[in-house]
């Protein structure tokens, strides 16, 4: 059921693959929502466009309000806050990607640290009840004990990215501690599906292999991903969304649980819990286009892991769900979409 009538649901990043997913789910049960998004140039903005077209098509005048707008700039942010008086906050906005955050550090201390600031600031003024934020599996960094579990130390980032989503962390619990601000940070592993991002690698695949081209093999191809499906992501947000945090009454300050806390803070792995070798992935996506992919086989690339996998069990004790959408569908769900999009 909605969350309110008269409050909205503030989604950043609404433009983006997670948000735009999550901003049609909300308004197809009746939340009002306001997106924002500041429409960058990381990747193409025509696909951000025809997201925000796709919401705009099926949204009631009245539930949906959009605004091109930067978490950096903290003033047009506040006033935002203040204007609209969110009840809920789903902070999905965020600089993306592991290996550009190589290039371009700058933009990943400004979006994921300063802005996230600022939405933490305005939850903080404004009564929001509830704040759900986007972590990412990368925390785990060069931890090697499978499955990941929330309750393992995340202190070895081996990416700038994963820094930042670690950092976004601790700064919501700070607030969750000294404010009273219930707020829940997702894990996310390895999204995919249709609408989805072009630096990531299903749609590189997809479009090396239907034009013949080579498509880049990392770490010989002894990889594993935990490939979590859109539909399961935004399942795991939206009942998050509806049952914010809470203390944890047998928090033991002696023997701390990195996943919970005497304050309204929790985090969540949300992940499909059945790793995928990289070579078994391209397999599915050569059967689903109905063609061969030509193999470049590279070395590791520096920020990247060999392997990631969820466990998942807290999520379901706390939502009851877990993700299990299994890889055959959901890249065949995708093929049909990229097709169907590019006119393939």
């Amino acid at each position: 059921m909605p969350l309110s009538s008269s409050r909205p649901i503030l989604v950043t990043g609404a433009a983006g693959f997670i948000g735009a997913a999550l901003c049609q789910r909300l308004l197809e049960r009746g939340d009002r929502v306001i997106g924002i998004d500041n429409l960058n140039t990381y990747y193409d903005p025509a696909l951000k466009q025809a997201r925000l077209a796709q919401i705009k098509a099926m949204a009631p005048a009245e539930a949906w309000r959009f605004e091109c707008l930067a978490l950096e700039d903290g003033e047009s942010l506040l006033g935002l806050f203040a204007t609209e008086q969110p009840r809920v906050v789903v902070n999905l906005a965020a600089q993306a990607g592991v290996r550009y955050s190589l290039e371009n550090p700058a933009a990943y201390i400004q979006s994921n640290l300063v802005g996230f600031g600022h939405i933490l600031e305005g939850c903080r003024h404004h009564s929001v009840e509830n704040l759900v934020y986007a972590s990412s599996s990368s925390v785990y960094g060069g931890n090697r004990n499978l499955p990941f579990d929330e309750r393992q130390a995340v202190n070895h980032p081996v990416s700038l990215y994963a820094a930042s989503k670690k950092a976004n962390e601790l700064m919501a619990h700070t607030y969750s501690h000294l404010y009273g601000l219930p707020a829940t940070g997702l894990r996310f592993f390895t999204v995919y599906g249709p609408w989805g991002r072009p630096d990531m690698a299903p749609m590189l695949f997809a479009k090396a292999i239907l034009a013949g081209q080579p498509i880049r093999v990392f770490n010989h191809g002894k990889m594993q991903r935990d490939f979590t499906y859109i539909d399961d992501i935004v399942e795991g947000v939206v009942r998050c969304c509806d049952k914010p945090a809470t203390s944890n009454p047998h928090f033991d300050p002696h023997a701390p649980d990195p996943a919970t806390a005497a304050a309204p803070h929790r985090v969540f792995n949300i992940g499909n819990s059945q790793p995928t070798e990289l070579l078994r992935f391209i397999e599915v996506m050569e059967q689903a286009l109905g063609r061969d992919a030509i193999k470049e086989f590279q070395p590791m690339q520096p920020g990247d892991v060999v392997a990631t996998a969820a466990k998942t069990t807290a999520l379901e004790e706390w939502v009851g769900f877990r993700p299990s959408t299994p890889i055959e569908t959901g890249v065949q769900r995708f093929a049909d979409w990229y097709r169907s999009f590019y006119a393939l």
